[in-house]
């Protein structure tokens, strides 16, 4: 027996772990640490502290978020507690082969872009790496931890929405975001702990879609109030792209696991009439609401955009002024600034592939979008089948703003969302490369 798994983990290039090499509790209590940090401090906050984050001035060491530094602190750890750091990466790599993918492309192409001094070094790290390795640690499946990190995304996420419900009424904001110390002073939407309004919005949207078909370990009525906190916090943060796929995938789902519950005749009678009873008094609802102004400031945002529709129009002029050369390899980026602005883009390119390939060039960004496409897909393969409805939501909301293009932790924000909330089983949990038992397999070739 022992031969035949030693040359099934040879046959798949494993490194063997060694006797031992269980999750230590400085990784364990890391790995909490780091989601806490990433969902819970944003760029305010470390302004007020003086980490200028969202600026361009100050101290390189500070355009990286403090999670960051975290997690690759923590990985390097792990790799020595391992016993053999080469033999960690092995192993790590073999169990999430499209996350360490991506990880050694975003590192190759960090070098890329400092050898060719162009800009997004931080958002390179930020946004892909930090990605990168997280999921690689959380690849270990460590029950330890996947127990306690529900709970903290819930924490975090409860107080997210309430302070943004805070500021919204009392008009003042806590942790503002800041653009080198400057607050906007003319967009009043709540800013909570994710910082930027719009950043709040897609993961306020993504963790609702999370709710809807996911967190199964938690009671129906607590789950329903924390999605009507959560829809709540998604006016406060104005966000109108969040909101629409929210309604419109949210409430599908809704639709379709309702009558699939229908056509089996099992109905819970309690749920049921819960359901008639705020079905009737949403509409009360949502008329005193609207009586207080509450829709105000998010009717205001589909009203007037601040010409953030027809930027996504426009973005696609500034191709017409570029050769094919330029479009492979990238501009100049005096060129791309100067047509940006020309084009009216002075808040950016809304988009994140066409501003990758406006500022690095499409063999650049063929490379990351693609590991970014294969990374997902392992992400989701690795959950429950419902995880579909959040990843669905992350994927068309990723396109309605610069995104995973420029500097954000987002998509580790999303990949830890779908990997707490719709962990399989234990039973289920296979490792890469694992040789199902002779009776097992002999079991299922005879139910046939």
């Amino acid at each position: 027996m022992a031969s035949g798994w030693s040359g099934t983990a040879s046959n798949f290039g494993a490194a063997a772990p060694r006797a031992g090499t269980s999750v230590d509790a400085v990784t364990q209590f890391g790995l909490i640490a780091a989601v806490l940090v990433l969902f819970a401090v944003s760029g305010g906050m470390l302004w007020l502290l003086g980490y200028n984050y969202d600026g361009l001035s100050g101290s390189a060491a500070t355009k990286i978020h403090p999670s960051t530094y975290l997690i690759i602190l923590l990985f390097a750890w792990r790799s020595c507690t391992f016993g053999n750091p080469v033999g960690y990466c092995v192993h790590v790599a073999d169990r999430r082969p499209a996350t360490a993918l991506m990880s050694v492309i975003a590192v190759v192409l960090l070098v890329v872009v400092i050898v060719r001094q162009r800009p997004g070094m931080a958002g390179m790290i930020d946004t892909f790496v930090a990605s990168g390795l997280l999921v690689l640690m959380l690849g270990e499946d460590d029950e330890w931890t996947f127990a306690r990190l529900p709970t903290v995304i819930h924490a975090v996420m409860t107080a997210n929405g309430l302070l943004a419900l805070v500021e919204f009424a009392t008009k003042t904001l806590v942790f503002p975001y800041r653009f080198d110390g400057e607050v906007f002073a003319t967009d009043p939407r709540s800013s909570a702990l994710q910082g930027h309004p719009l950043v709040n919005a897609t993961v306020t949207s993504v963790y609702v879609l999370a709710l809807l078909s996911g967190s199964r370990s938690l009671p129906a009525p607590l789950r329903l109030a924390m999605i009507g906190l959560q829809c709540a916090a998604l006016v406060a943060f104005g966000g109108r792209s969040a909101m629409v796929v929210t309604i419109l995938l949210g409430g599908s789902y809704l639709l379709f696991h309702g009558f699939r519950k229908l056509r089996t005749g099992r109905v819970n009678l309690l749920g049921a009439a819960l359901a008639m009873m705020l079905a009737a008094l949403l509409p009360v609802a949502i008329a005193v609401l609207a009586s207080q102004g509450f829709f105000d400031a998010l009717l205001g945002r589909f009203v007037s955009d601040g010409g953030s529709a027809n930027a996504r129009v426009e973005m696609f002029e500034i191709f017409n002024y570029l050769e094919l050369r330029d479009v492979i390899v990238g501009p100049s980026v005096d060129l791309v600034e100067s047509l940006r602005r020309i084009n009216g883009l002075e808040w950016g390119i809304e988009n994140p592939f066409v501003r990758m390939t406006v500022y690095q060039g499409a063999f650049f960004t063929l490379l990351m979008m693609s590991s970014f496409g294969l990374f997902m897909h392992e992400v989701a393969r690795r959950c429950h089948p419902g995880v579909w409805l959040p990843v669905v939501g992350w994927l068309i909301l990723l396109n309605t703003s610069e995104s995973i293009s420029s500097k954000t932790t987002l998509l580790t924000k999303v990949a830890v969302l779908c990997l707490a909330h719709y962990r399989p089983a234990r039973s289920a949990i296979r490792p890469v490369g694992a040789v199902r038992p002779f009776a097992e397999t002999q079991n299922r070739s005879t139910s046939f």
